[in-house]
């Protein structure tokens, strides 16, 4: 069975070897870094966020993983997608306070990138990143958050979405495209959905109708979320979304198929658990208390438990957004506020060849 490594945020007794970061820092001894990565460039992936979000990964827990790194002999670099590298300075996520460089996953302009074939229909080729495919080992630093298109953002999107070019992004967002209905009477033209878009997509023509660029539109439901009275909505089939998540699980296979398996490890930050995620660019309230850090060497496994520990009965009184207002009383917690089942997820990476769900949770005193 699978073993996931847990070092809890609940503090037992006023002590700092009790906290968080102690804790932490007795879990990455366990994980046996010194026959992953010693004399090994390893890339650490992880998500900078963008815009004023505040809830990504702290750097005080991104320089404990940076220094364990060192510390087996491994040679780290922080990488994320080629655009959003100049966010990292603001969420202090530079080389003085890291103790590594962050570079554009795909090169300084999203071409630096490998082509690789998929058989999953409407998704014949991903291209990976070139700075993530070169690296020897692969170190995924994920934070997990709900995700208005996949149900849950952790390991999976992190490779899946950040590992390829801002072009292989769109097509896996696409296999979830629908048809998009206006309503009129309905929109107040208040813009939220231009300012949701992160693509520039939607626009309003001269007449005051919406309008979206098919070209530049990659389905990432931004615009449909962020619309305050349901004007803008879009079809979303549930073998659509089966069709969306073998896609992610496809592209997570082919770039882990670019690293021995002992090369490669997956940690998990469960705190500042907000239903979006970190690329809106702002951050809304927590929804449930710090659950921990995870660690595994397989990635279902890993997921599994992270979604298990955000539990609905945890949910914080408030926090969740008016507009996502009253989640659903049946499912997971995501699939409340969301309507999507976020272990589709982990189903499909099992039908991948990814891994097994079923896990040992081993806490870290």
């Amino acid at each position: 069975m699978n073993r996931v490594l847990f070092a809890s945020a609940h503090v037992t007794r006023l002590d700092v070897n009790a906290t968080l970061p102690a804790k932490f820092g007795r879990l990455l001894k366990q994980a046996d870094f010194g026959r992953r990565f010693a004399n090994k460039r390893v890339a650490i992936k992880m998500h900078v966020g963008s815009g004023i979000g505040f809830y990504t990964i702290h750097p005080l827990f991104v320089r404990q993983v940076v220094d364990a790194v060192k510390e087996a002999g491994g040679y780290p670099y922080l990488t994320d997608g080629s655009f959003s590298t100049d966010a990292a300075v603001i969420r202090g996520y530079t080389p003085e306070v890291l103790g590594a460089r962050v570079v554009g996953a795909g090169g300084e302009h999203d071409k630096y990138l490998y082509k690789r074939e998929t058989s999953i229909e409407g998704l014949p080729e991903v291209e990976l990143c070139g700075n993530v495919v070169d690296a020897d080992a692969l170190l995924v630093l994920s934070h997990g958050k709900g995700h208005g298109h996949t149900g849950f953002g952790g390991a999976i999107k992190n490779i899946a979405m950040g590992c390829v070019s801002y072009k292989t992004r769109g097509a896996i967002h696409g296999l979830m495209s629908g048809h998009f209905e206006w309503d009129a009477e309905e929109c107040t033209h208040c813009e939220q959905c231009i300012h949701g878009c992160p693509t520039g997509a939607v626009h309003f023509d001269e007449q005051g109708r919406l309008a979206i660029t098919e070209h530049h539109c990659r389905y990432c439901m931004h615009c449909t979320r962020s619309c305050p009275t349901g004007a803008l909505q879009m079809e979303q089939p549930e073998e659509k979304f089966r069709q969306f998540q073998a896609g992610m699980a496809a592209t997570v296979k082919e770039t882990l198929r670019c690293f021995p398996p002992e090369q490669v490890y997956f940690i998990s930050v469960l705190m500042n658990i907000t239903p979006l995620c970190d690329c809106w660019g702002f951050s809304t309230p927590p929804l449930v208390p710090d659950v921990g850090i995870l660690a595994s060497d397989n990635i279902v496994a890993i997921e599994t438990a992270s979604l298990d520990l955000i539990r609905a009965e945890n949910l914080i009184p408030g926090s969740v957004p008016d507009q996502l207002c009253p989640p659903g009383e049946e499912g997971h917690l995501f699939e409340r506020i969301h309507g999507k089942d976020p272990y589709e997820q982990v189903r499909q990476a099992v039908a991948a060849g990814l891994g097994e769900a079923r896990y040992e949770l081993v806490e870290i005193e």
